[in-house]
């Protein structure tokens, strides 16, 4: 039987082997014969050989992993010429798309230290964060499209604890960061899946209520914000667990407590605050203020970060207007737990958020069968980034709008009314 945690081992073993499974139970929906195509940071090494045996254990076909190094990344932008941050690993990217092409399922393990590159050269990190995108768009679109089952999952690294609690000695630090991810991935209880079953039926409650209400547009009132978000032509809600295109029932975020939809990209109107930092590729941007105008933001400020924060904003013509909005009740359990995690699967999941940038096609109506020009026409946006930013609290209310203008209440206080 694994073993729980220890001074010397901070990680219980036994609540890594049930987020692992539930990763590929829940998460994945991981049929038998399918492939897995699998990132982590070379120091989720542990969880990574977990999600392997369960993978295998469900009749996985083959599972292959790439891993990513802080240092050897680090090495990069202190070393590399200049040039080197206009290029991209294209050939594997491409690998990627046909793999996906091919339906193999993709798990990504997320625990790199948020603020790795926080000391390098923003316009070096812009470079190579944008012509990264570029070549893994294809790739990203077999994603973002829910061709393909995928999941998102997190590994305690101990520089992303130590970040997260600096004053605490690091085995402390690490077994404080693994017991919140467990908490807020619903492992800690005996039964996991069947946390997870009760927990998806209660945000599909949500969602069929949404989806009946049809309504045209969000209003966002608060501190800092005036925000009315235009609803694309026929978009549907969803929460929690749902079926990618090809058929597969997956969980594409653990942990997750939002609903979510896609907004008109072209009817976006007023300004809106952050509520929570955002780190983002190694800074930290906090108390973001933006003012849309026909879907379009037309000014940007940031008390931290705001030089990071306009050259994402500059990434293309779509990385002004929204791809997501999404709700999320303030009572969360990942807010309940008042920790900061600098990672976004985490932090979005602790406030009501807005996403620049790309939207998901499976968030209209028929979806799947709708062409990207169709998807355009109906106000879904295009774009080479997908960054979310939280912009709700206990003192957002949030009032859905109908066609007609009437208001009808959805939060007040942070809370579903």
């Amino acid at each position: 039987m694994p073993a729980p945690a220890t001074d010397t081992q901070p990680i219980d073993a036994r609540k890594l082997e049930k987020l692992a499974e539930v990763a590929v139970r829940i998460g994945l929906g991981l049929e038998r014969g399918q492939d897995l195509v699998i990132t982590a940071p070379i120091a989720a090494l542990p969880m990574v050989r977990l999600i392997t045996k369960h993978a295998y254990l469900a009749g996985a076909g083959l599972v292959t992993t790439f891993y990513s190094d802080e240092e050897s990344t680090l090495a990069r932008y202190e070393h590399a010429p200049d040039e080197s941050f206009d290029r991209a690993s294209n050939w594997l990217y491409e690998g990627m798309a046909k793999a996906y092409a091919g339906n193999a399922a993709r798990l990504a393990i997320s625990g790199d230290n948020p603020m790795l590159l926080a000391a390098q050269d923003p316009s070096k990190v812009a470079r190579a964060n944008k012509a990264m995108s570029m070549a893994y768009k294809p790739a990203l679109e077999k994603i973002s499209n829910f061709d393909i089952n995928w999941n998102i999952v997190s590994y305690p690294n101990p520089s992303w604890a130590r970040q997260m609690f600096p004053d605490d000695p690091e085995n402390v630090a690490v077994e404080k960061l693994a017991n919140a991810i467990f908490a807020a991935s619903r492992v800690d209880v005996e039964d996991p899946v069947a946390a997870w079953t009760e927990h998806n039926a209660n945000l599909r409650k949500r969602s069929t209520w949404l989806n009946g209400e049809h309504f045209s547009a969000l209003h966002f009132t608060g501190p800092g914000t005036d925000l009315t978000v235009g609803l694309a032509d026929g978009h549907e809600w969803h929460g929690g667990a749902s079926m990618a295109k090809n058929g597969i029932i997956c969980n594409p975020n653990i942990p997750t407590e939002e609903v979510f939809t896609t907004p008109h990209a072209l009817r976006v109107e007023g300004h809106v605050s952050s509520t929570k930092p955002l780190s983002h590729q190694g800074t930290l941007i906090d108390d973001i203020q933006v003012r849309f105008e026909a879907g379009r933001i037309v000014e940007a400020k940031a008390s931290r970060g705001e030089s990071v924060l306009n050259k994402v904003l500059d990434t293309d013509e779509g990385a002004r207007r929204l791809g997501e909005v999404a709700l999320v009740p303030h009572s969360s359990p990942i807010s309940a737990s008042g920790i900061l995690f600098y990672n976004t699967l985490f932090d979005e999941n602790a406030s009501c958020h807005i996403a620049l940038g790309q939207c998901y096609s499976k968030c209209f109506i028929d979806g799947a069968s709708l062409s990207q020009e169709q998807i355009a026409a109906q106000g879904g946006n295009s774009s080479l980034i997908h960054i979310d930013w939280m912009i709700g609290s206990d003192k957002v209310d949030i009032d859905g709008i109908r066609d007609d203008g009437t208001k009808v209440p959805v939060m007040r206080g942070g809370e579903w009314a």
